[in-house]
């Protein structure tokens, strides 16, 4: 909140003041919205229910003694339901029982009446901070502490176009649908998009096709204390995780089609149901999903929504496989080189013309993400990409494999190289390969019903 000396505009903090003195809603209005604060006001525990079902606000600031339902008895109703509103409470009665009672329902704050506007502006300050600290803390850990990835690198058209359409559709609330191969960048753009439209959340990732799909739905809406069993308190799902930021789901193509229908409300009416809570909660995300999948194909087997596709494909940006750019590969070496050196304490790669001839010769069936761990495990091993990629030929056939097989074929034994080499764990291959177990176990069932040998994995 440092500049929160400007009129309130869209995107501002919006915060919800629940009182029945006129006097103090009016005071409280007043002076938070010279503070570039979106205020609204409501004089009982109803009133503010009803605001809060209709629109999403950041803070809600009430006084504990509200006629009819207490402000302590309206917290615990909304925690229990699984909303995990920051309330900050005021009161002129400041009783131990009182003050336990309501942070167990979830208090952020007190303020005593009477009090400063300075006062309710820090209170104000700490609960925006605290929840901004928390989002980034749960997306860190979903991410295993990686930070943020790289900027798009390279000079290529492809690249070149793609940074355009970026820059172009980030700053509107358009829903994206990014297609391409495993390891093009997918996520990479997707954060590209969150970096360039000045949305105040966070950027929040999920692999749909790794998240069972009894879990998903809880994993993406919440569930409320008792929903199921082991929910034994409330949780928040991603979309509220994701509330004024970005939701990416990665691999929509393998969301169950019941996940789908329930998706594609949310999506369109902008409120989510936690599981086991009898309401809805009001959110503001916007989606940019992920596929490697042929959607409008999926869609004509029955395996995907239309509905949903039409919802999603709103903006599409297909990414080029490395191979399609392969002018770009000298810099992205170097840039992993760079990057991958530092974070091992490393010497990064002297590349010679040979290294960098050899890269641009390769086929690259994992894309980015291939190049990257080659350049990382060349680091690790003390090797070139040269001596690297023709001890991979080596593995394969004499210059990889045969030019004149079909992709799908390539691409089949690739993947059972890959397990072989994981010693038949699906887990590891998949990690391997980019892609989920869910996918590589998709793959494996139709090769052995088409009786192509992959009985062997």
């Amino acid at each position: 909140m440092a500049s929160m000396m400007e009129p309130a505009a869209a995107g501002a903090p919006a915060l919800l003041v629940v009182d029945d003195e006129p006097g103090i809603c009016n005071f409280l209005r007043r002076a938070l919205e010279r503070h570039s604060v979106r205020v609204e006001t409501a004089v009982d525990a109803e009133e503010g229910e009803a605001l809060r079902a209709r629109s999403h606000f950041d803070v809600i600031l009430a006084d504990i003694r509200l006629p009819g339902r207490s402000g302590v008895e309206w917290a615990e109703s909304l925690r229990a339901q699984g909303v995990r509103a920051d309330i900050i409470f005021m009161t002129a009665y400041a009783d131990l029982d009182t003050a336990v009672r309501a942070l167990r329902a979830g208090a952020a704050d007190f303020i005593l009446k009477p009090f400063r506007i300075e006062q309710v502006l820090a209170a104000v300050e700490r609960c925006l901070e605290r929840r901004r600290l928390a989002r980034e803390n749960f997306v860190l850990r979903r991410e295993g502490g990686r930070g943020a990835l790289e900027e798009l690198v390279g000079t290529s058209r492809a690249v070149r176009e793609l940074d355009t359409l970026v820059r172009r559709i980030a700053p509107t609330p358009a829903t994206v649908l990014l297609q391409g191969e495993s390891g093009t960048g997918k996520e990479l753009v997707a954060r590209a998009i969150h970096r360039a439209s000045g949305r105040r959340g966070g950027f929040v990732p999920v692999n749909c096709g790794s998240i069972a799909s009894e879990l998903l739905e809880s994993e993406l809406f919440g569930h409320a204390k008792g929903a199921f069993t082991g929910a034994h308190e409330a949780r928040e799902g991603l979309f509220s995780v994701a509330d004024r930021g970005t939701l990416f789901l990665d691999e929509i193509g393998e969301m169950p089609l019941a996940m789908q229908a329930k998706l594609l409300r949310a999506i369109e009416e902008r409120r989510i149901r936690p599981v086991g809570a009898d309401r809805e909660v009001p959110v503001d995300v916007r989606i940019v999903a992920a596929t490697n999948r042929n959607l409008a194909e999926e869609v004509h087997r029955g395996r995907f929504r239309e509905d949903l596709y039409y919802r999603l494909n709103v903006v599409a940006l297909t990414l080029p496989a490395l191979r399609e750019r392969r002018e770009d590969i000298p810099l992205l070496a170097e840039h992993f080189s760079r990057r991958l050196a530092a974070e091992l304490g490393l010497d990064p790669i002297p590349f010679a013309a040979a290294d960098l001839e050899a890269l641009q010769r390769h086929d690259w069936p994992g894309n980015v993400r291939e190049l990257r761990n080659l350049i990382e495990r060349c680091l690790l091993l003390g090797t070139l990409p040269a001596q690297a990629l023709g001890a991979g030929a080596a593995q394969t056939g004499e210059g990889g494999y045969d030019a004149g097989l079909p992709l799908r074929e390539v691409e089949r034994r690739h993947i059972l190289h890959v397990l072989e080499a994981a010693g038949g764990n699906k887990s590891e291959a998949a990690r391997r390969l980019g892609i989920s177990r869910k996918t590589l176990e998709r793959k494996l069932a139709a090769w052995r019903r088409r009786g192509e040998g992959a009985a062997e994995a």
